[in-house]
């Protein structure tokens, strides 16, 4: 990525865009934020935190500051869907999260491995006798769609319908009129489909994921329809976009430091270790959200109770202050402290599921393509930051068969 000089720190309505520039702008702008402003109020009220140490403090300490930003807000704004398991403070989270945890298991999640290979070689094969193809519309976007579709039960013919969903409640804009109506028609067709799908598992059991959602029991207790409904689209959404950006970036990456490409291709066991750099530089989500409790101080900063507070994972991974050279792509780092899939008791029940599929797909590319390059005959369309994603839309690739 091309260095760029920093913006106005403070002095912007907003931050820069990542489609500026791929993100140059936006990094540069964070990196001064850091240093010289690491809790900045925008001209709209809101707090933004930049710091890898105020970040992994606030999502470490969900007492002080909630994760339920709907009903703690008194200003209003229009919330995005996202699943109740994401908006629940302790105690209610801890119990719905061990319901869920009982029946999304490390175990489960591997079991798909041979899944999630057939998935992708079926759609690498359609794509056979093509040297150009956009890997987000081709593969990163359908396969983990067609894997969660699969693991929640629902019919092949019905699969169009879910990307349809996934596509509409990623790239609509919450705040204006059309986008509202599209969000508010998109939630209610995704509500009543999962209702009658779990309305067919209460009566009788499949042999899907739904179901297991539906007859699991903790301490006597089981999850409602409401929580059923809300933790399969909760995956549908959040699982499309973590392993389509995921893998966009993966791809990304890999053309930038061209000399990776060699190695991954001698030893394909540096694919895991690639993947947890590309998540450090390029996490899927560029920020969570919070809201104080109480009057906090954060950084020398005071902010009040019930305020929005942006957590800048994008920025805390990329701090000088616990990454060295943070901007180098280092493969083997320890990365352990990085914030890609967030931190504490919301860290992402799917990352998991997100970094298999990333790996075995990465694998599946190399092993058919001789040559993967970014297009740049085409234009790159990245996501804009109104949609939290730090990826693309598009990522047009050149490639010759093996």
């Amino acid at each position: 990525m091309t260095a760029v000089p920093a913006p106005d720190g403070p002095d912007v309505s907003a931050p820069p865009e990542v489609g500026l520039d791929g993100g140059a702008t936006l990094l540069a702008w964070l990196r001064r934020m850091r240093d010289e402003q690491p809790v900045w109020r925008d001209p709209a009220g809101r707090y933004h935190v930049f710091r890898h140490e105020d970040v992994q403090r606030i999502t470490a300490d969900p007492a002080t500051f909630s994760s339920d930003t709907v009903s703690r807000l008194s200003n209003g704004e229009r919330q995005p869907p996202g699943g109740t398991l994401l908006l629940l403070d302790p105690p209610r989270h801890g119990k719905l999260r061990r319901l869920v945890s009982k029946v999304f298991t490390a175990r489960m999640i591997e079991e798909l491995a041979p899944r999630i290979t057939q998935v992708a070689t079926e759609l690498l094969d359609g794509l056979d006798g093509r040297d150009r193809f956009d890997l987000v519309e081709a593969f990163a976007n359908p396969l983990p769609v067609i894997v969660i579709s699969s693991m929640l039960g629902v019919p092949p013919a019905d699969r169009p319908l879910f990307q349809v969903w996934a596509d509409s409640l990623l790239t609509v804009d919450w705040e204006t009129p059309q986008g509202a109506e599209v969000l508010g028609r998109t939630v209610q067709e995704l509500d009543a489909y999962l209702r009658g799908h779990v309305a067919e598992r209460r009566a009788r059991a499949h042999d899907d994921l739904m179901s297991l959602l539906v007859r699991a029991e903790v301490d006597g207790e089981r999850l409602n329809d409401d929580d059923v409904v809300s933790f399969a689209a909760l995956l549908l959404l959040a699982g499309h976009v973590t392993t389509a950006v995921l893998l966009g970036n993966m791809l990304l990456t890999l053309d930038q430091e061209d000399g990776h490409r060699a190695e991954l291709r001698s030893a394909r066991a540096g694919i895991a270790p690639f993947t947890e750099e590309v998540l450090r530089l390029r996490p899927p989500f560029l920020k969570v959200e919070r809201v104080p409790t109480v009057p906090v101080e954060i950084a020398g900063e005071k902010v009040p109770e019930n305020t929005m507070v942006y957590l800048w994972l994008l920025s805390a991974n990329r701090d000088e202050r616990v990454f060295p050279e943070p901007d180098r792509f280092l493969p083997g780092r320890s990365n352990a402290r990085q914030l890609a899939f967030g931190h504490g008791i919301h860290y992402c029940l799917g990352a998991p599921l997100a970094r298999m599929e990333g790996q075995i797909a990465l694998d599946l590319m190399l092993e058919r393509y001789a040559d993967i390059r970014v297009d740049h005959e085409s234009p790159l369309s990245y996501f804009d930051n109104r949609v939290n994603v730090f990826g693309l839309r598009r990522l047009p690739l050149a490639v010759s068969r093996a």
